[in-house]
């Protein structure tokens, strides 16, 4: 896939482009399915397959004030764009002088006469341009006149559900990241660096933690989860822990994992982290023998769960 990252890198306008146009925050199965709809009808005239997003985010821009946590980082949005196929990702930055630029200017000046699009596939809902002004009624007429198709694509449903980002965002905040996994296609995933924890783990409990520090994504509720863990294209079953391991009374908040048949030294290095099913709230024990046998429980239900993984 080729990924351009800044528009002034367009030279010409690329063969019979087919886009679609959003922030794809988790690339669900809905927007996959987008995808496979550009695809398709990319190779129906023989031209190029062309997602373009923005990146930062635009609500970390415009409403810069407040945090707002993404389901998918600039890179792993990246590799899951990639693995449906598409041809070209173009990727705006995103800039307070950008968001406003008009729908107008957006669609004549960057769809027609820089990207040359020759179809545009959009949901029926989808909005663009300065404080959202543009909609599917002005990119049918300026299809008209700039000699381009506007397709509509139909809803994906799950469950009779509409599939958005904002409810898998509301269903990982709330732990339930089994049922955000039938949105996403594919279990929820954080991605981050071990670094030294607190030396308690193997030693004074007798199960070994790598310690995760995030980046900048949308961390699941507190508690205890089964995972699956990659490391080095090698992926092993573990059990997870979010919060702020009250037994010791250190308020420090942390991700620790337990990996399963593991006895490598990861520190500094990168993992990624799928979270299969949440298994109980982080509570706290009496001492470190009671907190050690309920671990010993948590990792026999892990173990369990993830035996059809």
């Amino acid at each position: 896939m080729r990924i351009i990252k800044n528009l002034k890198e367009i030279s010409e306008k690329l063969k019979n482009p087919v886009v679609t146009i959003g922030n794809f925050d988790g690339v669900h199965i809905g927007h996959q399915a987008l995808f496979q709809q550009v695809v398709k009808k990319a190779e129906s005239i023989d031209g190029t397959s062309v997602v373009i997003t923005f990146e930062p985010h635009p609500i970390r821009v415009i409403n810069s004030d407040k945090h707002f946590p993404l389901i998918t980082l600039y890179e792993q949005k990246v590799e899951l764009i990639a693995e449906t196929g598409v041809d070209t990702l173009i990727c705006i930055p995103f800039t307070r002088e950008f968001a406003e630029i008009s729908a107008h200017a957006f669609i004549k000046e960057i769809l027609c006469d820089l990207v040359g699009i020759k179809a545009i596939i959009v949901g029926q809902d989808y909005s663009f341009g300065r404080k959202r002004e543009g909609d599917i009624l002005l990119l049918e007429k300026m299809a008209a006149t700039y000699a381009f198709e506007v397709i509509i694509s139909a809803w994906i449903e799950v469950e009779g559900g509409r599939i958005s980002s904002t409810e898998i965002r509301n269903l990982v905040r709330e732990g339930r990241v089994d049922k955000a996994e039938k949105l996403l296609g594919r279990h929820y995933q954080v991605r981050g660096t071990v670094v030294r924890g607190r030396d308690r783990g193997g030693r004074l409990l007798g199960f070994p933690t790598a310690n995760l520090t995030l980046y900048d994504e949308l961390c699941p509720k507190m508690g205890v989860y089964a995972v699956t863990v990659e490391h080095e294209n090698t992926c092993y079953k573990g059990v997870a822990n979010i919060g702020y391991s009250p037994t010791f009374q250190e308020g420090r908040f942390g991700v620790e994992v337990h990996i399963f048949d593991f006895d490598k030294t990861i520190y500094d290095q990168p993992i990624r982290l799928n979270f299969v099913r949440r298994l109980r709230d982080e509570k706290k024990f009496s001492g470190p023998d009671a907190l050690a046998t309920q671990i010993g429980r948590d990792i026999e239900k892990a173990r369990e769960i993830l035996s059809g993984e």
